[in-house]
């Protein structure tokens, strides 16, 4: 297990709610070389004073090196814990899913605001659609195969496809993926209704045709 040691005084944003660990408030990173030069490999984040704060993601190529899954000593992070945060951002947003038109785009989960760092899922057309997928944090692409697993399961929705946003994911030293996880890959133009309008769209890159 890697343990992440903060310097004294920077553990404050983290305990404000701050999910995101920046290179320069770690004081040192103790761990096997495997482990350290894993990308989203699970740490233990404590304090100066070796107190336990967090356990988080961490990502050597990364200026935001470590992102929090939990701040519970007693919550590992496995299947479970992921199948429970997409479920729930699912069900956060179960009245804008009853309210959209099929031929919206509607934001399923929504990175730090749903325990999922780096994450982004956008679903077009319900369970018969589409769910549009951007892993731009390690710790969600190590954990990618059970993200797919537990929207699958959420939604009913079988056609999963990546979105590849290429300057994150190099941020972040992820390898370039524009791709169909699951089912059936999007057709390259699909009519979006965007502000009582319907645009032309290729929603697996998220560009707009002129009309």
């Amino acid at each position: 297990m890697l343990i992440i040691t903060i310097k004294q005084g920077k553990e404050k944003g983290l305990l404000a709610g701050d999910p995101r660990i920046y290179l320069s408030a770690i004081e040192k990173v103790d761990g096997k070389p495997q482990e350290r030069n894993k990308p989203g490999a699970t740490a233990i984040v404590q304090s100066s004073s070796r107190q336990f704060l967090a356990r988080a993601a961490y990502n050597a190529r990364s200026q935001i090196a470590a992102r929090v899954w939990t701040l519970r000593e007693d919550e590992p992070v496995d299947h479970a814990l992921i199948k429970r945060r997409v479920q729930a951002a699912f069900d956060r947003r179960a009245t804008a899913r009853h309210i959209a038109d099929p031929q919206a785009l509607v934001q399923l989960v929504d990175g730090d605001k749903d325990g999922l760092s780096g994450l982004l899922v956008h679903s077009y057309g319900g369970a018969a659609g589409y769910l549009v997928c951007q892993f731009n944090a390690a710790g969600v692409e190590l954990w990618k195969v059970a993200v797919v697993q537990a929207l699958i399961k959420a939604t009913g929705c079988q056609n999963v496809y990546e979105r590849c946003d290429e300057l994150l994911r190099k941020g972040e030293g992820l390898a370039m993926f524009a791709r169909a996880l699951a089912g059936d890959e999007p057709p390259q133009r699909l009519y979006v209704r965007e502000g009582g309008r319907l645009l032309p769209m290729d929603i697996r890159t998220g560009f707009t045709y002129p009309r």
